[in-house]
């Protein structure tokens, strides 16, 4: 009987090691940064912030056409949803590395 759970389990682990490796491909195909939007004298101006270490950077893309602004917004959504997953399968990673380790007697 143990077997099989322990199977199960290792299953699980190696599923949830590929759905990481995934998720973490996909984000780095997404475009890095996100846009910031400065009013200047009644007109709209974008920069592309990023983050460089411990230093954020603003790098100017001036007046930006709408299908690029929607391309911008959409990585901002998928990039929250890949990193909240991502952040899911780590900790059942984890769980699961810890069951599989365990030595305890059921």
């Amino acid at each position: 009987m143990k077997g099989v759970i322990k199977g199960a389990l290792a299953e699980e682990l190696a599923n949830s090691s590929r759905m990481k490796k995934e998720y973490e491909k996909v984000l780095k195909k997404l475009p890095e940064g996100c846009l910031a939007v400065r009013k200047i004298r009644g007109h709209k101006y974008y920069y592309l912030v990023k983050r460089t270490d411990k230093k954020v950077k603003y790098i100017y893309k001036g007046k930006i056409s709408d299908e690029e602004r929607k391309k911008y917004e959409e990585a901002k959504m998928l990039r929250a949803k890949y990193r909240n997953l991502l952040s899911k399968v780590k900790k059942q990673i984890r769980f699961l590395r810890s069951s599989l380790r365990g030595k305890e007697a059921v």
